[in-house]
């Protein structure tokens, strides 16, 4: 197993890896507190039960690690990953959740999760797991691998694929007519990151520029 060198921002060997749980279910929070409690290395900053809170407690606890649900009620994960990450916060985002079908996963890489994990996933896998993401290292079940490489690998017919939160989002700030540069700005991402967000789009929508990737978005009620 290879290591990556640790970030600017990664947490020291020396200090305890701290952790925010986000969970609607009471008995999962006190079940991975006191997994995470019991075990050296690690500490519990705090809750939340839905994303709404899980951004309110990122923001003042500032924790090395998230421990994400994705289906909660209002602020799904989701949306909390993607707003976490457009406010540019230092937490590593890990979800850890039932579920790990391709409408789950994909969203959730693409907003910004350093790593996807099932709630079966034996204790040792986790502690490893939060180790890994403290870094900045992504990590991935299985199961979730797998279906990634497949979602990957499956033929996409050009012009009738869905586009993704984020490409919309971009789609959205080009029918506007903003710049690659301003809406680097605005999403809080790289020029180049703009650009590969663009260049899947006009493959989705099987266009070849700004201009019609616009049109064929408004004649199909992608944007409104």
């Amino acid at each position: 197993m290879t290591h990556d060198a640790p970030t600017h921002d990664a947490p020291s060997h020396d200090a305890p890896i701290s952790l925010l749980i986000v969970d609607d279910h009471p008995v999962v929070r006190d079940g991975l507190r006191g997994m995470f409690e019991s075990a050296p290395g690690f500490t519990v900053l705090g809750e939340a039960a839905n994303g709404v809170e899980a951004l309110e407690l990122a923001a003042s606890l500032d924790p090395d690690v998230i421990l994400m649900d994705l289906r909660m009620p209002g602020v799904g994960g989701v949306e909390a990953i993607a707003r976490l990450t457009r406010a540019g916060a230092r937490a590593k985002v890990l979800v850890l959740t039932t579920y790990d079908s391709d409408s789950d996963t994909i969203p959730a890489i693409e907003a910004g999760a350093t790593g996807y994990l099932l709630k079966d996933a034996p204790r040792d896998e986790l502690f490893t797991a939060v180790r890994a993401a403290a870094q900045g290292r992504t990590v991935l079940s299985p199961a979730v691998a797998s279906r990634l490489v497949s979602a990957v690998r499956a033929p996409r017919t050009p012009g009738n694929e869905p586009l993704s939160g984020r490409e919309r989002e971009v789609l959205a700030l080009v029918a506007k007519g903003t710049s690659n540069r301003e809406i680097a700005r605005v999403l809080f991402i790289s020029e180049a990151t703009v650009k590969t967000h663009l260049t899947h789009l006009y493959a989705k929508l099987g266009v070849k520029d700004r201009a019609a990737a616009v049109a064929v978005a408004y004649d199909r009620r992608i944007l409104g």
